[in-house]
């Protein structure tokens, strides 16, 4: 039994040996031609970026093409030093065109998202910074990544969108701003033109409210118990709680001490009496 074994690694021995010995220049040529593609795809990536990079290209879209070209390259001399040593590499394409053919039916839904990130990236339909509004959400644009875009809302609550549900779809970009609404009643006997005047004056003296779009304050509806007037204006979006809650209490601060009435709903009640039944 041990003499068995002991055959078999000899057997092994040789075949190694003859092979080193046959094919020991193959093996070096192989593992310098390895050592060149790295450091040529190292290089060359390298070169990609920095070039990227001063054309003003996106930094997520530079990276990605790098890595391309650099993973690209180390294939190519890959292959050249498997056919160095004899390996035929016939059958390495077959497989890898196979691999790639099951893998993109299979990540199909990925590669959607990063060829739709690869367009947001190239067209800029909108930066990080902007404030945008698709799919029934709305955000400030955190990032953009190759696969999907995060934005944070008014509540500061991180929504992560797959940019495949970003491109071809009805988008609102109001760049690095949102607009927020609100509305107040005065009494029908109030000055509507003071209190428009009131508004506009508190809304031109806040510094965070936006000079454009310019803000809009006017008359909204006719109520049953009061005249109401209505404001919009656009703040940061990464400020924009805040802002709501003091500009609203500015508002009715000013419009109370200008003595406008702010009424509430009435309602007359008529009581009719029960005709006295006839004994």
């Amino acid at each position: 039994m041990i003499e068995q074994e002991i055959a078999q690694i000899e057997h092994y021995y040789v075949l190694i040996r003859d092979y080193l010995v046959t094919y020991s220049m193959q093996l070096l040529g192989a593992l310098v031609i390895l050592i060149l593609g790295l450091w040529l795809a190292k290089k060359v990536a390298k070169g990609t970026e920095n070039l990227m990079l001063r054309h003003n290209i996106d930094v997520t879209l530079t990276n990605f093409v790098s890595n391309v070209v650099k993973v690209l390259i180390i294939m190519m001399f890959t292959i050249i030093a498997l056919g160095k040593i004899g390996i035929s590499v016939t059958p390495f394409v077959a497989a890898i065109g196979a691999a790639s053919l099951g893998a993109g039916l299979a990540v199909q839904g990925m590669l959607s998202n990063y060829g739709s990130g690869l367009a947001i990236i190239a067209t800029r339909p909108f930066v990080v910074g902007d404030t945008i509004a698709v799919k029934g959400v709305c955000g400030q644009v955190k990032s953009i990544e190759l696969g999907h875009t995060i934005l944070i809302n008014e509540e500061k609550v991180e929504i992560t969108i797959p940019n495949k549900h970003i491109i071809g779809e009805i988008m609102q970009n109001s760049f690095a701003h949102s607009l927020v609404k609100g509305e107040i009643g005065i009494a029908y006997s109030a000055s509507a033109d003071k209190a428009i005047a009131i508004i506009n004056e508190i809304l031109s003296d806040n510094d965070a409210v936006a000079d454009t779009p310019q803000a809009q304050v006017g008359i909204e509806a006719f109520g049953d118990s009061a005249v109401i007037i209505s404001y919009r204006y656009w703040v940061p979006t990464t400020q924009i709680i805040e802002h709501k809650l003091a500009i609203n209490g500015a508002i009715y601060a000013a419009i109370q001490a200008a003595d406008i009435e702010i009424p509430f709903p009435q309602r007359v009640v008529t009581l009719k009496e029960k005709p006295a039944s006839a004994d």
